[in-house]
């Protein structure tokens, strides 16, 4: 089954876990956003992958994301399943 993956990083971190995701053969979508707490600058990633890769797409993120100050997450990451994958030529 296909998972659909949510993450969202913060925008310094998003070129190295890009740049790993994409070594690794996923396909991201990116999307600047905004937190809304203390309005940093985000980056939210669209990542479509089978749901055995779902483990490797997470180490991933906890190895390419920096270390972030006390009280703040790497990564914010939701896995949806998916129902329907659809690509249109």
């Amino acid at each position: 089954m296909m998972k659909l993956v949510i993450a969202i990083i913060k925008d310094s971190d998003a070129p190295p876990v890009m740049e790993a995701l994409l070594r690794k053969g996923f396909r991201v979508t990116r999307i600047a956003s905004t937190g809304g707490f203390l309005r940093h600058g985000n980056v939210t990633l669209l990542i479509g992958t089978e749901e055995a890769r779902v483990e490797e797409l997470l180490e991933t993120f906890v190895s390419s994301c920096a270390t972030p100050p006390p009280g703040q997450h790497k990564a914010t990451i939701f896995v949806i399943p998916m129902e329907q994958f659809i690509q249109l030529g």
